[in-house]
């Protein structure tokens, strides 16, 4: 504890019996509490000593809990705030959360999930001098973790990076393709308390429909042909951890509801299962599309949304932070100089026509770049070394970096990844161009996963 100060946590309830009882077990768990029985105690309460976490009755004698929210909301104090109910339903959740709850808690409360959260609360303050330091000494050297950027497009990632890693609330990362989402979602899980846990990235629209239910919550053995064992899917494998959903709009429509129902309920059903398992999984999704459009296109349950976008984060394309390409650029040779022992430098030159570059592809473009021109430099990588066309097209527009004597199936692996990247990740559109079928599409995407 910071300082050795303990925690502090204010609880509201007009039921005192309750009130008494959850206040002692938080005692017990080393918080400072106070106690409020109606929404006018609990505004004194909170402008006197702002707490860490309020656990707030939903339906109180003179208003309802959320207008607390919006009060902590107002004077800054902006604690974690838990929604205690004894009539929890998918609407009053979904409006908890859409009002800036962190988490709710239905009667009678399970003590297992209360001593999760004063956990994740305590190892907040611990960690909120170490991560506000580190944050200083970055914003200097323009680095945040394995993110690298000093833009002030970048600094605003950190800061709200900074301020989610310490929680335990869902995320949602929207951005281009290659602007480097994943990474962010490393970032978010390396800073959280559960960093000692599994970290699992599952790119949702790389894996067949057909299969995905089982990829997320495993199978029994029998469950279908083929199933000859028991499969653990990704949230048994993550338990403690934190589960990366990539493409979340590209999820079956039928599987989002059993996706919300496992969000809100922390268990999950094996495909030709009987039994629920409990799971402890965090779980950051991401997304290229305009999460508002995914829903209008049918394409993304609302319910799931709100549910997910607890805490947005918007990854800025490399085009909105030009002055980031040069010290990229520079860490990507860099890592390369090492792993191959060479001292390769760029030109000048090189340098500026990078920056001067669309960069439609982002970061994951820009690396591919300066690996293809390590490889091609004797010592100097100049300007006729990159594999870039004119300014602003690559290789004439269409992104697609081919070498006589490539083989066919890399020929064929990047003609697929191009265009879809051209499509903006629309599996229809890829394959009605490229003539193939989507269960073939699936299938090569599968092949390269965890590829470049």
């Amino acid at each position: 504890m910071e300082n050795g100060v303990k925690p502090r946590a204010l609880i509201v309830d007009d039921d005192p019996s309750f009130l008494s009882g959850l206040a002692e077990y938080i005692r017990n768990e080393g918080f400072e509490v106070a106690t409020s029985l109606d929404l006018q105690q609990a505004r004194e309460e909170l402008a006197a000593v702002p707490p860490d976490v309020v656990f707030i009755d939903l339906n109180l004698p003179d208003g309802s809990g959320l207008d607390l929210v919006s009060d902590a909301s107002t004077n800054g104090s902006n604690p974690e705030t838990i929604m205690i109910t004894g009539q929890a339903t998918l609407d009053t959740a979904v409006h908890a959360l859409r009002h800036g709850v962190s988490d709710y808690l239905t009667k009678p409360v399970d003590f297992a999930r209360v001593r999760m959260i004063l956990a994740n609360i305590a190892r907040a303050r611990e960690m909120k001098d170490e991560i506000g330091s580190l944050r200083g000494e970055l914003r200097k050297l323009g680095r945040f973790g394995p993110l690298i950027g000093g833009s002030a497009a970048m600094q605003k990632v950190y800061d709200l990076l900074a301020k989610v890693a310490r929680t335990d609330v869902t995320v949602l990362i929207t951005g281009e393709t290659g602007s480097g989402k994943e990474l962010v979602a490393q970032t978010i899980h390396q800073m959280s308390r559960r960093s000692r846990q599994p970290f699992l990235p599952l790119n949702c629209g790389a894996v067949s429909p057909t299969l995905i239910e089982s990829e997320l919550f495993g199978h029994e053995r029998g469950s279908f042909t083929g199933a000859d064992r028991i499969h653990k899917g990704y949230f048994e494998r993550t338990n403690r951890g934190t589960l990366f959903l990539d493409e979340v709009t590209e999820t079956p429509l039928e599987l989002q509801v059993k996706l919300l129902r496992v969000l809100e309920t922390s268990t999950i059903m094996r495909v030709g299962g009987a039994e629920a398992l409990n799971v402890n999984v965090r779980v950051i999704a991401a997304t290229n599309r305009r999460p508002e459009e995914a829903v209008a296109a049918g394409k993304l349950r609302e319910d799931l949304l709100y549910r997910l976008n607890v805490f947005p984060i918007h990854v800025p394309a490399l085009s909105e932070r030009r002055e980031d390409i040069e010290p990229l650029a520079q860490y990507f040779l860099d890592e390369l100089n090492k792993q191959e022992g060479t001292a390769k430098e760029f030109t000048r030159a090189a340098l500026e026509r990078l920056r001067s570059h669309r960069w439609p592809g982002n970061v994951r473009e820009l690396r591919n770049v300066v690996q293809r021109a390590h490889v091609m430099a004797e010592q100097m990588i100049e300007v006729e070394t990159l594999p870039l066309g004119a300014a602003g097209e690559v290789n004439g527009a269409s992104g697609l970096d081919l070498l006589v004597g490539n083989s066919i199936p890399e020929v064929e692996r990047r003609l697929i990844l191009a265009t879809l990247d051209h499509f903006k990740g629309d599996k229809k559109k890829t394959s009605d161009t490229l003539k193939i079928s989507l269960k073939t599409l699936y299938n090569r995407l599968n092949q390269y996963r965890g590829g470049p």
